[in-house]
Formats: C-alpha cells, structure tokens, sequence
C-alpha cells in the first residue's frame, strides 16, 4: 500500500543546496516542506568535499605560514604536517563516527531541518508525475513546487581497465584513511590542484598529474596556473602536461570502502608528450563531475533522463512551472556557495508564486552566476578569482583594460619577507567599471569578496578609487592596481 503525503514545496536532495531552497521557500510562513535524502543530510559539501578538503589543507598552509616567519619558522621546523592530526581534524570537522570506516553522523542537519519546520525523509527520490515524488512506498505530492537539488556525480573517463582497478574519486580522496606512496591524478583542475596539495603534505612519496591540456587550471588567467604548477613542482610533483593515461591493470583490486587503498600495484600506461608506465598504489581520477540526473524519473515528464536540469533564471524548469532545480545539477555553476545562491532565489520565488506576488526586481532573478562568480582555490598560493578573465571578456566583445602586478605591499610583507603574489584587474572600458579580479598569495581568498561587490554593484572606477584599503592589509593591493588604472 502507497501511503500518500502533501507538503507545499518537496525537494529532492539534502545538502546545502536542499536546505537552503527548502527554508527560503517556507520561512516566515505556514507553508510546509520535505526534504528527501538517500545518504546523508548536508549533502556531498558536508563530508565528501568542500569541508574535507578545506580541513586537509588547513594544517598545511597554517604551518607554510608559520615557517615564513622568524620566531614561529623556529617553532615550525617540520617540512610537513603530522598525518595523523590532519585525519583527526578532517574528522572533527566531517562528524566521522569511526576513524577506521567513513561513517558520519548527521544529526545535527537533522536538528536544524526540524527546527526550520522541514521534514526529513529518507531514501530515493523519484519524480513520477506533476507534482509527485515516490520515495518507497510513500508517494509525496507538492502543493506549490518541487525542487532538484541533487548535486553532482565524479566523471569517469572510458578508459581501458580504470573502472576496473577501483580509481580513487573525490570521495576517496577526502575520506582518505590509508595513505599511499605513489598517486597518479589525472586532471589540473580545482579538485586535482587541492587534492595534489594534501596528498603531498601527508607523506605521498611520488605524485604524478597527467593533464590532457597545457596548463593547469584552464579556465583561470594563466598566471594562476604557472603559479600553482611551480609550487607543487618545488614540492616534488612530476607534472605532465599533454598527457593522458592509456591504460591501467591492477590485477588484485579490491573495494574496501572510501579512503581505503585499493588493493595491490596498479600499471598505468601514460600517452602524449608525458608518455611512459608508471607502477602506483592509487589513480586519482579527478576529471570533472556530471549533474546527478540518472533515475529521478525526468522522462515521465518528458526531459531528458541525464544531464544538466536546465532552468531559466527564477531557476525554474521551462514547460514545467512547478519543478525547479538549483546547484551543480542544472549545469550553470558546480560551486557549493553559487549553488546555496540559485537556492536562496529559487525558495524567494516559490513563496511569491505561493502568495500570489509579482515576482519583481531582482530578488526574483539568478543573475551573478552569469558575470560574478566568486571562487576561492586552496592550493598554496592560494587563489581567488570572480568575474571574467582577460580572454573570456574580449571574446564578449567587450573593451578591455588590465591592471596586474606582483603583490608587493606592506600587508604583504609583514606575513613573510619572501612572500609572493600577483593580481590583475580586467576593466570594461567603455563602462570604467571591473569586469574580473584574480588574486594569487597566501591569505588572497579573504580579497574575493571586495572584488564580487565592485562586479555586482558595477561601482565605477572613480568611486573605487574613494574605496580606502586598510594598513597593513594585502588589500591594499587594490590601491596599486587603480593607480594604473587612474
């Protein structure tokens, strides 16, 4: 027997994203919400990413920074971090219940989603009609919307005998419990750069990154990459650019579980200007992430079964006024924080169609995850970027300006002598307004912000100047890039 419940607004998927969708949509109101998870509450950010990761890497850069200094450097000798306290914080910071599984405990999302008035159903959730959400033996209608909010799945490439050798994927990484000797990754992204960075500070003797491409991260100015590309070079990384792995066999693979090693030597055969056969414990795969479509019963509504869930910018589904979907899943942008954005919009717009409202002004509308999207990488250096880069605003046609530099002031300076970073502001010309900033250098993620408010509010080039940095801060390198622009 189908046991049958109606709430105003359902939404599939518990994460981040989830929750933000389902409290805007009900806050404030008598309305009513389900969230529906089938792993845990907090979603793939909570445990198998961000938060891991930022945890993996904080030791690291806090004891770079430590050693930059005379007085702490004498404090701070070790070149790395001890492994086992970084697993511990990493737990801590994850909720893990077991340091030797990747159990986690998510009560306290639970706790919140309650409180919030947000009823939590556990399993699949699956679309089956207007309105209509089976999870089990329970079908869930929705008064007012439904909400996809279910994230993102690791890519795997094609490749002859990878599946089978049980690759590390993100998750792995993160929840790593074994560490190994030898790592290939194969990518230059954020993921591959970050997890690079943590891989190298817990004791892997041999790191090599395959990349299809020339440069690492591709998609930022190319400055960025150069420097990130020498960091981990300095730190022992063998990159290979305009490479790809051919093949793999592991003849023992064995899954044990996330962060677990899987099994014996792995022979993985490099292609390309890297070519070559290398013998390793573990391959990271870490070559981009797909909407997690797969089964939600989109075909019953006539969409394509897989793939991005494209919306319009009230974040809702064209022909179907009734489903929305937010986050990595709709394919505009798979940042955590973009998509707790697209979330807050989405929930805004659900209760104004649920009140009756016009949905004016912008509140109502998706719009800086066109032109002004903020993202923070923690590698070492550290970068932060939002807006265009130099390429993609000329190839909008737009009259560009650039103001860069190395990093070079008193805020700078006083977090070590030796420190080094650089800068660049894109400017529209015609409008005298930033278009995009990328900061490189220890603690530049803290500058990202300054630069999403001059991109969003278009502030001109002339009150920006009236902006005062303070002393002794690394933003004053703000003051250095107007003055070229002045």
């Amino acid at each position: 027997m189908v046991e049958e419940t109606s709430y105003d607004v359902v939404v599939i998927g518990g994460g981040p994203v989830g929750e933000n969708a389902a409290d805007y949509a009900i806050r404030g109101s008598d309305r009513t919400a389900a969230i529906v998870e089938h792993e845990l509450m907090g979603g793939e950010c909570s445990y198998w990413a961000c938060m891991p990761s930022k945890a993996l890497l904080g030791p690291g850069n806090a004891l770079g920074e430590a050693r930059a200094l005379g007085g702490s450097r004498e404090r701070a000798s070790a070149s790395n971090p001890e492994p086992s306290g970084v697993l511990e914080w990493r737990d801590t910071v994850t909720g893990r219940l077991d340091n030797s599984s990747t159990t986690h405990d998510d009560t306290g999302q639970v706790r919140w989603a309650n409180g919030a008035g947000i009823e939590v159903i556990r399993g699949h959730g699956r679309i089956v009609g207007e309105k209509q959400v089976q999870v089990g033996d329970r079908l869930l209608t929705a008064r007012e919307a439904v909400v996809v909010a279910t994230g993102s799945t690791a890519s795997v490439p094609p490749i002859p005998g990878l599946r089978e050798a049980l690759p590390w994927t993100s998750r792995d990484a993160t929840n790593i419990l074994d560490i190994p000797e030898r790592v290939v990754v194969l990518g230059g992204g954020v993921v591959a750069c970050e997890a690079a960075t943590w891989l190298l500070d817990l004791g892997v003797r041999s790191l090599v990154m395959a990349i299809r491409g020339d440069r690492l991260l591709p998609k930022m100015e190319p400055f960025v990459g150069e420097r990130v590309a020498d960091a981990l070079r300095e730190r022992g990384a063998d990159i290979r650019f305009g490479t790809t792995i051919e093949s793999v066999e592991r003849s023992d693979a064995a899954a044990t579980g996330y962060g677990r090693l899987h099994g014996g030597p792995a022979v993985v055969r490099l292609t390309g200007d890297g070519a070559g056969e290398l013998t390793v414990d573990e391959i990271l795969v870490a070559a981009g992430r797909a909407p997690a479509t797969t089964d939600l019963g989109l075909d019953s509504l006539g969409l394509e079964a897989k793939g991005p869930l494209r919306v319009d910018d009230h974040l809702t589904v064209p022909g179907h006024p009734w489903l929305y979907s937010v986050g990595d899943v709709n394919g505009r942008n798979a940042l955590t924080h973009m998509g707790k954005y697209q979330a807050r919009v989405a929930g805004d717009v659900i209760a104004a169609r649920a009140e009756g409202r016009e949905l004016d002004g912008p509140r109502y509308v998706a719009s800086s995850d066109h032109a002004a999207v903020p993202q923070v990488v923690f590698t070492r250096p550290e970068i932060s970027s939002v807006g265009l880069t130099r390429q993609q605003a000329t190839e909008a046609g737009i009259d560009v300006r650039v103001a860069e530099g190395a990093i070079s002031v008193a805020g700078s300076y006083l977090l070590g002598p030796d420190y080094s970073g650089y800068a660049s502001l894109v400017v529209d010309a015609a409008r005298d307004v930033v278009v995009g900033a990328t900061f490189v250098g220890s603690q530049t993620g803290e500058l990202a912000h300054s630069a999403t408010v001059a991109i969003v509010g278009e502030v001109p080039l002339s009150r920006l100047w009236h902006a005062v940095p303070s002393y002794p801060t690394v933003s004053e390198v703000w003051l250095r890039l107007l003055d070229q622009l002045r």
